[in-house]
């Protein structure tokens, strides 16, 4: 019976079932079709979204054309970098250094022409004294001047050199001469030339110190007079100044420094925040030496602030005159309201500040002990000084300080470490 049905009945009857078998077969289907539409777009997504994705396993890394380069290490390049900077191996020198070592990189004792280098034996290699400045008449050319040089370098460590300075401007103020040095034009004179031509000759100055053992030079001078220049007994009387005006005297000082630095010398710009509206020379009288007219935004610091920004000089010395209308409280050099807050915070020099003699008349009426303390208390670094007999006194005055007050000692150790990174920046320390 059921042959025949099939034979000449036409379509077998389906089961009952048959709905349920059809509906499972069509979610197979497009199951299937979905899985292999995901397949064929899964290298796109994974594309798209590469930066999300987890690392692949070796059969999927197969399917890509080559492997990702390795994103160069930036960031540990920069800390290497800056690990390698001379302040960063400054801070690990002072980290290893005695309140002693520290506070003796604060002191540049003075060298006199005819004296002997041996008299500053202890005060460097028991005192730690970090710099040196040769004073006087030195009339006997490079090799005199190299030879004291050389045997002061000696009673210093190998690896952290002294700072071996002196006044070489010209005109009046030369304190090297003789066989080696040129005879230095007058600062005046320096302002007559093309900015160019000053910065080659100070290249060639420059180099007839570095050849003398010296690696800093006191100088230029950035003063603008603003008074009559015969009157004006630091500066214009002695033509220490360039001549021109605010803008001329930067331009050039710029070029001073930058021929200097040529040579491989650092230079100096001082006296901040400028001696060009005074009448007394702050280094033989305490009269005339209080400023009445200069402020913040004179045309005088305006010079300064443009060589300190474009040049950034090795060092900048502070005057020891009083500036009524920016801080009458305190010489230039114990203001930290100038320091700190003008030449520090508003021009934003990080290198090493400073004092202009401290032995000098204009602050004779402050003990001995106490003049360091200042200098460095207002943000200042290097205690310049030109009598041999105020060295111990101040160096005893800065250890006592820090002794029995953190806050100072905590200067001390920023000032040792700004003093030592100009050392690392000239290659005198290793």
């Amino acid at each position: 019976m059921r042959m025949q049905q099939i034979k000449h009945g036409g379509r077998r009857p389906l089961p009952s079932s048959a709905p349920t078998i059809i509906a499972a077969m069509l979610c197979v289907v497009a199951l299937v079709a979905a899985g292999t539409a995901w397949w064929m777009l899964r290298p796109q997504q994974k594309d798209t979204l590469e930066h999300l994705a987890q690392p692949q396993s070796s059969s999927s890394t197969l399917n890509r054309d080559k492997a990702p380069t390795p994103k160069p290490q930036k960031s540990q390049e920069r800390q290497k970098a800056a690990g390698d900077s001379p302040a960063a191996k400054a801070s690990r020198a002072i980290a290893t250094m005695s309140l002693d070592e520290r506070a003796g990189q604060l002191i540049m004792a003075p060298m006199f022409a005819g004296g002997n280098p041996a008299d500053l034996s202890a005060l460097i290699s028991t005192r730690h004294v970090g710099s040196v400045v040769l004073i006087g008449n030195w009339n006997n050319g490079t090799a005199a001047a190299k030879t004291a040089a050389d045997v002061l370098q000696s009673y210093a460590p190998s690896g952290n050199q002294l700072i071996v300075s002196t006044d070489q401007e010209g005109g009046q103020v030369q304190h090297l001469r003789g066989s080696g040095f040129d005879t230095m034009p007058s600062a005046v004179a320096q302002g007559q030339m093309s900015a160019d031509t000053l910065r080659s000759s100070a290249k060639t100055w420059g180099g007839q110190l570095k050849q003398a053992g010296i690696n800093v030079d006191l100088a230029p001078v950035l003063g603008t007079v603003q008074v009559k220049r015969s009157s004006n007994a630091p500066i214009g009387a002695l033509n220490r100044d360039f001549g021109l005006d605010s803008n001329g005297n930067a331009q050039h000082g710029i070029a001073f420094v930058e021929g200097m630095r040529d040579a491989g010398v650092g230079a100096t710009v001082k006296h901040y925040p400028g001696l060009g509206a005074v009448t007394g020379n702050t280094d033989f009288t305490t009269e005339g030496i209080l400023d009445t007219t200069t402020t913040l935004d004179d045309e005088e610091i305006g010079a300064f602030n443009t060589t300190i920004k474009q040049a950034k000089p090795a060092m900048v010395m502070m005057s020891l005159a009083t500036y009524q209308r920016i801080d009458s409280s305190a010489p230039a050099a114990f203001s930290s309201k100038i320091i700190d807050g003008t030449l520090r915070g508003s021009v934003g020099y990080d290198g090493v500040v400073i004092s202009d003699s401290l032995s000098a008349a204009a602050v004779s009426g402050i003990a001995t002990k106490d003049l360091g303390v200042r200098l460095v208390d207002a943000g200042g670094d290097l205690a310049c000084i030109g009598d041999t007999s105020y060295v111990t006194p101040i160096l005893d005055g800065i250890i006592a300080r820090a002794q029995s007050d953190p806050a100072f000692a905590k200067k001390v150790t920023a000032s040792a470490t700004r003093v030592m990174t100009l050392k690392y920046q000239m290659g005198l320390a290793k």
